[in-house]
């Protein structure tokens, strides 16, 4: 299959819903064999199904990468299957609500071991193979939380704040052996990460619904629309493909203008006692 990843393998963390699937899907479409990873092993399977009834070609792998010795299992069975590992996509995620007076410890401790901990291990033990090969892409979901507070999201902020500098510091240390280190930060994208937020009230808009919520949140962001799984897919596809041969250390902020600046403040729908976020 031609594309801009075509004879590549790629794994792709959290690929059983939301942006995993969504980039597992089209990185496939591009030409990559992807290894769909996931601690829902029936999800990954579903994506991977997905992916060879339109003539692609994928794997599905069930692993907890918050635990060291699944994520070198993991890496192990995709050398076994595929022979190679071109591209890492550490996108696997947790919502985590709360702010610095009352995430428990409990919370704030399986926030960073999934949102952080994790993007780690999920390529550390393919990171010989790729410097023994002189070549690699690693991309590591981070998010504009890492820039930006938003209500009660405090653990989660954290979290994708530390992704931020594990990029640049990997992308320093391995730069030399010929692999890339990059991350993407996406804004809103509606995904059951984002409803189970929304529902907790760790949101920058909320609404008394997950729908009410994105509805008065397209009101924050310049373009007029909050983001969609393709678009952040479409990012990680670039930093995965040979087109941003010469990027490093960089991320790559999706998010529909928000960062830049909102262009006017969401107002509460008629009926509704719901307040902005401020």
């Amino acid at each position: 299959m031609a594309g801009r990843l075509a004879g590549k393998n790629a794994i792709v963390t959290g690929a059983a819903s939301g942006l995993g699937r969504a980039s597992a899907e089209l990185f496939a479409a591009e030409g990559a064999t992807v290894a769909c990873v996931d601690i829902d092993h029936a999800g990954a399977e579903s994506t991977r199904e997905a992916i060879t009834s339109q003539g692609g070609r994928a794997i599905a792998i069930h692993a907890d990468l918050t635990v060291p010795e699944d994520a070198e299992r993991m890496t192990k069975a995709c050398l076994d299957e595929l022979d190679s590992i071109d591209v890492v996509y550490a996108c696997a995620g947790i919502a985590g609500p709360g702010d610095a007076a009352s995430t428990p410890v409990d919370r704030w401790e399986h926030v960073i071991a999934v949102n952080l901990t994790s993007k780690w291990l999920s390529f550390r033990y393919a990171l010989p193979h790729m410097c023994e090969r002189g070549r690699g892409s690693v991309i590591v979901q981070a998010s504009i939380g890492a820039f930006v507070g938003a209500p009660h999201n405090f653990a989660y902020s954290a979290a994708k704040g530390g992704c931020i500098s594990m990029i640049k510091q990997a992308a320093v240390d391995f730069g030399p052996h010929g692999v890339r280190v990059n991350g993407v930060a996406p804004a809103l994208v509606p995904t059951p990460l984002t409803d189970a937020s929304y529902r907790a009230g760790g949101a920058y808009v909320i609404g008394a619904t997950p729908e009410e919520g994105y509805r008065r949140a397209v009101q924050l962001y310049p373009l007029g629309r909050v983001g969609t799984g393709v678009d952040v897919a479409q990012a990680a596809c670039y930093l995965a493909s040979d087109e941003s041969a010469w990027t490093t250390g960089h991320v790559l902020v999706v998010d529909g203008g928000f960062t830049a600046g909102h262009p006017r403040v969401p107002q509460p729908t008629a009926g509704s006692s719901a307040e902005p976020a401020r």
